[in-house]
């Protein structure tokens, strides 16, 4: 019978000859999950034996990783802004970068607490219930996306949660919005280019289409986003987005044409442009 360090080091190994990278840390996640138990009570735990009835499942989780399957819908939860969220196939899996702009808003562009916040494609709706829990209760956040099943899994996180202060509606960008406007708007659409599909990671395979990929240079929806959203804010009101590589002079570009103004896109940790924010201003 196996001990549970020699499962990860078998783990770790078979991971990593299907391409999983850190493998290691997954393998170890994965046992945990299995085990119930934190990083740090495995590391206490590393000579004891792996009975059947544990290693069984863990077969089938390792398997799925092996095909690729992202580590965060086999755990079916993932961390983001020291909570935890479910997710799976319904949306796009909540990256780090979205965590930045979480703060980028709730740190430096509106510090203080805005009335009426719109989250526009919303998936699993980290953005939107991060924003509502942390200004509390005078705030009411909405939470938007052409996907049913991404807001199916966004009202399973609202009730876990237990956020009170949201609404969400099914809507392709504003169409069905009406006359709503809004304080501070947020968005992490769709920036993925097309012709990038052939080169994405494997994991990426099980994220839904709808949530990643927007045209030949990855900025369709964000044009058309961008063109409707004038209509949807109070005077004075900001804007924060999410956008890819490359992509932030364009965006300025079409922030400054649709008249909005103090435009400035803030880097994420790796140096990389991805914060568009803007502020507008009624004529």
């Amino acid at each position: 019978m196996k001990t549970i360090l020699e499962t990860l080091d078998s783990g770790t190994q078979w991971l990593e000859k299907k391409g999983v990278e850190d493998a290691r840390r997954n393998m170890q996640l994965l046992v945990c999950h299995q085990l119930e138990c934190s990083k740090i009570q495995l590391y206490t735990r590393f000579d004891e034996p792996m009975t059947e009835e544990a290693l069984e499942p863990l077969r089938e989780m390792l398997k799925r990783r092996g095909n690729r399957e992202p580590l965060q819908h086999i755990l079916g939860t993932v961390e983001f802004y020291l909570r935890e969220f479910y997710t799976d196939s319904r949306a796009l899996i909540p990256r780090p970068e979205t965590e930045e702009l979480c703060e980028i808003v709730l740190k430096q562009l509106r510090p203080d607490a805005p009335q009426k916040i719109l989250d526009m494609g919303t998936g699993s709706g980290v953005i939107a219930l991060t924003l509502a829990l942390e200004y509390g209760a005078q705030t009411q956040v909405t939470l938007a996306d052409t996907s049913e099943e991404a807001l199916e899994l966004a009202a399973k996180n609202t009730t876990a949660l237990g956020v009170e202060n949201t609404t969400s509606t099914r809507t392709n960008l504003f169409s069905e919005l009406a006359d709503q406007r809004f304080d501070l708007i947020v968005a992490n659409l769709p920036y993925v280019p097309e012709r990038e599909r052939p080169s994405l990671a494997a994991e990426l395979e099980y994220d839904p289409d709808l949530a990643l990929f927007s045209g030949e240079d990855g900025l369709d929806i964000i044009r058309e986003f961008i063109q409707q959203c004038p209509s949807h804010l109070e005077n004075d009101a900001q804007i924060a987005l999410e956008i890819g590589i490359h992509q932030h002079l364009e965006v300025e570009q079409l922030l400054a044409k649709a008249g909005f103004t103090d435009i400035k896109t803030l880097p994420d940790l790796s140096g990389i442009y991805r914060f568009p924010t803007a502020r507008w201003t009624a004529h």
